[in-house]
């Protein structure tokens, strides 16, 4: 009976450990993130980003920028996804005006957290060490050189890469979303 018990518990592990893994995997697609937020606007600034199209043809979707590898932080950034999820519900982020409003607000949110992990998720494809600053132009070469000594990174300098850079609020308020 212990040995029968033993085996259900582990076939029960197994089954629950595929299914974790299968749905992280796939609410990390973009066609997820572009599908069930309000994102089919911020998708179309992508696809002209050299995030989406360049000459190595290396393709960087939602996840690979805002999620990271790592399991423990991984499980931290889906959690707070679902502010994402909720604020789509309440309506506040629902049409591209809406989200618009809130652009500023929520971008500096992203990047404050790409600051804090040192550009964690960039620096999953892309590192100083192994760039051939040689076939760079000059600025792009003599910027990098500086970033390596003075321990910058990636977000220091290349916001709104992937996106369109949003507009500061004119006002003093700042809207922001709990």
């Amino acid at each position: 009976m212990k040995f029968a018990a033993a085996i259900l518990l582990l076939i029960l592990g197994a089954v629950a450990a595929t299914s974790s893994s299968f749905v992280l995997e796939a609410t990390n697609s973009t066609e997820f993130c572009t599908s069930c937020h309000s994102m089919q606007w911020v998708q179309k600034e992508w696809m002209e980003s050299a995030h989406y199209s360049n000459v190595s043809g290396v393709r960087a979707g939602c996840s690979d920028c805002h999620v990271p590898h790592s399991l423990g932080p991984k499980m931290y950034a889906k959690l707070r996804a679902a502010k994402d999820v909720w604020h789509e519900i309440l309506g506040t982020i629902d049409s591209e005006e809406k989200f618009e409003a809130y652009r500023w607000t929520m971008a500096n949110m992203v990047w404050a957290r790409m600051e804090a992990t040192g550009s964690r998720e960039c620096e999953s494809c892309h590192t100083i060490a192994a760039m051939d600053l040689k076939e760079q132009d000059r600025s792009a070469r003599k910027k990098h050189k500086k970033a390596e000594t003075r321990g910058k990174t990636c977000i220091d300098c290349h916001k709104g890469v992937a996106h369109k850079m949003p507009k500061k609020p004119d006002s003093a308020e700042d809207v922001a979303l709990n």
